[in-house]
C-alpha cells in the first residue's frame, strides 16, 4: 500500500508487503481519529475481495490476485477486522472481475440493510459515480479532482483502484450482471498500490536488452502507471504507452507497425494480447509470452514460447504454456535464455570438434585406396579413435561454461543453420590438417624402417593427439586459446585429457590391445615428435583464428547470426 486519496485529503500508508504493520499518515504525520470514509474504504477492501491471505511461518502468502491481497493490510490499518466484517455483512451476490468490464462488485446484507460495494479501474468507477463521500456526507462528484489525483498516483508507478459503494441499492440478488451496475454510486476515493520492481528483474531486463532481446510490457494497468513502472524496469521511455482502446482502433497493418517502436501496452484485454503476439510474429520475431490468468491462455498458446507462472498461474494457463516458471521471477527467463544460448553454442562447438576427425579418418583411408598404398589406419583402429574422441573428448564440450559475452550477442536468425559456411570451412580446414599430419607421421615412421603395425600405431596416436590439441582450439570459435587462463573454466577438460592419456598408453603398450588392434609399442623418442606435431595443429588453427579476427569481412561472415 502506498497512497489513499479522498474528497477531503491525501494520505500515505506505511508498511511493506502484505504484513499488517503500518499506519496512516497525512503530511508526514500520523492521523489521529480516522475519518469515516477510510473505514468505508476498509470495508470495501475486505468484502469486495476474492483473494486469500495467509501467514505461513512469518511469511505472508497470497492466493488469488496480488492486488486484491494487498488491500487486506490496508483494511487492518484502518481498524477493520476481516472475519468479523464478513460475518456482519455476508455476501449475497457478486459480479466477478473481468478484463472486459474492469471492476468487481458484491452485494452484501448487513443489519442496516443491503449495500453494493464496488472496486475497479478509476475511469470505469468514475463513469458509474455521481457523488463522492466527504466528511459531511455524500456530495456532487468533483471528477476533475479525482482525475488529476489518479494521474498523479499513476505517474508514481502506483496501481490505482477506485472503491465505491451504494447503500440500499435497487437490485435483486441472484441475477447481478455487469450491465446492472448503476450510475449512481458514491465514490469513496482512490487507493494507490505500489509494487516496485525487484532489482533482479531490472538487471534481467538490462541483460536482455544487451543481448538484443526486446522486452515488451502488456498490462491491464492504467496507461500512466504502465509507463511509469516500465521506466523503472528500463522498458520504453517512461512516457509512451498504447492503451487497449488505441489497439482496437488499429488494423493489423497499423498494429504491426506500432509494435516495432512501442514497448508498453496498457489496459490490454485478452483479445488485445493475442493481436499483439500475432503482430510481433508478423514482423518475423520470435515471441515468448508470460502470463498467469485464464485470459492469458490464448496469447500463450499463440506465442512461440508460452511461459506460465508456476506459483500464481492457473492450471489452464499452465496447460496452454510450453514452459512453467517455477519461481514467478522474470530473472529466471533471462537465466534460461543464457543457458539456452550456451547449450546451442556447445552443440555447435561439438559439431565443429567431432566432424573434422571423422572427415580425416575417412579421407586417410580414401587416399590410401586411391593411391594404392598401405592403409595408415585400419577399421578397428578407426572405431577406437571414434570411441576415444567422442566419449572422452566430445563430452567435454558439452560441459563448457557460459562465455563472457554470451548475453551481449544478438539473437540468431530463425533460418540460421547449426553448421554455417564458416563451420564448413573450419571442418574442412582442420580435417585437411589432421589428414596431412596423420599421413606425414605414417610415412615418416615407414621411412625409418618401422613395421606396418608400428607405423599405424603412430598414425592413430597422431590423429588422436591432433584432436586433443584441437579440443583446446574448439573451446572458443574465434577467440584466442593461447593462455592458461582460457582453459580454467571447465574442470571436465582435464578429466577428459587424463582419460585419453590412459587409453592411448593402453592402446600403445598393452599386449591384449596389440592383439585386438594389430598394433605395436612405440619407442619413447617418437612421442616428442607426435606432441610437437599436435602442437603444430593447435598453432595452425590459432593462426587461422587470428587471420579471421583481423579481417573485418571474414569476421563478419564467421559471426553472422
Amino acid at each position: 500500500m502506498a497512497s489513499v486519496v479522498t474528497a477531503d485529503a491525501a494520505y500515505e500508508v506505511s508498511g511493506d508487503g502484505y504484513a499488517p504493520e503500518g499506519e496512516i499518515k497525512t503530511g508526514g504525520k500520523p492521523v489521529g481519529a480516522l475519518p469515516d470514509v477510510l473505514t468505508l474504504m476498509g470495508r470495501v477492501s475486505v468484502l469486495c475481495n476474492d483473494a486469500e491471505l495467509f501467514d505461513e511461518v512469518g511469511k505472508w502468502k497470497v492466493e488469488g490476485d496480488p492486488t486484491e491481497g494487498a488491500l487486506y493490510p490496508f483494511a487492518t490499518k484502518v481498524g477493520i477486522e476481516r472475519a468479523a466484517e464478513a460475518a456482519a455483512a455476508p455476501r449475497i451476490d457478486a459480479i466477478p472481475f473481468e478484463p472486459e468490464h474492469k471492476f468487481m462488485a458484491t452485494l452484501n446484507r448487513s443489519a442496516d440493510g443491503e449495500m453494493l460495494l464496488v472496486k475497479g479501474a478509476p475511469e470505469v468507477i468514475l463513469d458509474h459515480c455521481d457523488r463522492q463521500q466527504a466528511a459531511t456526507g455524500p456530495e456532487p462528484l468533483d471528477r476533475d479532482w479525482f482525475v488529476r489525483e489518479g494521474d498523479r498516483l499513476a505517474a508514481q508507478g502506483e496501481r490505482v483502484l477506485g472503491p465505491a459503494w451504494l447503500p440500499n441499492p435497487d437490485l435483486r440478488a441472484g441475477s447481478l450482471r455487469p450491465a446492472d451496475l448503476p450510475k449512481t454510486l458514491v465514490l469513496l476515493g482512490f487507493v494507490g498500490l505500489m509494487d516496485p520492481p525487484r532489482k533482479e528483474a531490472i538487471d534481467a531486463v538490462q541483460e536482455c536488452h544487451g543481448g538484443g532481446i526486446r522486452v515488451t510490457m502488456i498490462t491491464g494497468d492504467h496507461k500512466i502507471t504502465a509507463a511509469a513502472i516500465a521506466k523503472m524496469l528500463g522498458i520504453g521511455d517512461g512516457k509512451t504507452a498504447v492503451a487497449g482502446t488505441e489497439i482496437e482502433a488499429m488494423n493489423d497493418a497499423a498494429l504491426q507497425e506500432c509494435v516495432r517502436d512501442v514497448d508498453v501496452f496498457a489496459r490490454a484485454s485478452p483479445e488485445h494480447k493475442l493481436r499483439l503476439v500475432k503482430a510481433i510474429q508478423a514482423n518475423r520475431q520470435i515471441v515468448a509470452m508470460t502470463g498467469d490468468g485464464v485470459n492469458d491462455a490464448p496469447a500463450l498458446k499463440k506465442a512461440d514460447i508460452g511461459v506460465a507462472m508456476g506459483i500464481k498461474g492457473t492450471e489452464v494457463t499452465k496447460e496452454a504454456a510450453e514452459m512453467i516458471l517455477a519461481d514467478d521471477n522474470f530473472a529466471s527467463i533471462s537465466a534460461a535464455v543464457k543457458e539456452g544460448r550456451t547449450v546451442y553454442n556447445n552443440i555447435e562447438k561439438a559439431m565443429l570438434f567431432l566432424l573434422p576427425t571423422n572427415i580425416a579418418q575417412g579421407a586417410v583411408i580414401a587416399i590410401a585406396i586411391l593411391f594404392a598404398f598401405t592403409l595408415p589406419i585400419t577399421a578397428p583402429q578407426v572405431l577406437w579413435v571414434n570411441m576415444v574422441t567422442s566419449v572422452a573428448l566430445g563430452l567435454v564440450i558439452s560441459f563448457e561454461p557460459h562465455e563472457a559475452d554470451v548475453m551481449t550477442r544478438p539473437p540468431r536468425s530463425i533460418d540460421r543453420p547449426i553448421v554455417t559456411g564458416f563451420g564448413i570451412w573450419r571442418i574442412l580446414f582442420v580435417g585437411a590438417a589432421l589428414v596431412l599430419y596423420t599421413l606425414v607421421v605414417f610415412f615418416w615412421m615407414k621411412g625409418h624402417g618401422a613395421s606396418d603395425q608400428m607405423a599405424r600405431t603412430a598414425a592413430v596416436n597422431a590423429i588422436t593427439l591432433g584432436q586433443v590439441y584441437y579440443l583446446f582450439n574448439s573451446r572458443y570459435l574465434l577467440d584466442s586459446s593461447l593462455s592458461v587462463r582460457a582453459h580454467l573454466g571447465n574442470p571436465y577438460l582435464w578429466y577428459g585429457l587424463a582419460a585419453v592419456v590412459v587409453l592411448q598408453i593402453l592402446f600403445t603398450y598393452a599386449p591384449p590391445l596389440h592383439a585386438v588392434f594389430n598394433t605395436e609399442a612405440l619407442p619413447p623418442s617418437v612421442w616428442l615428435w607426435l606432441i610437437l606435431g599436435g602442437l603444430a595443429i593447435f598453432l595452425v588453427v590459432e593462426i587461422e583464428k587470428l587471420v579471421i579476427r583481423s579481417t573485418p569481412a571474414l569476421k563478419d561472415a564467421a559471426t553472422r547470426r
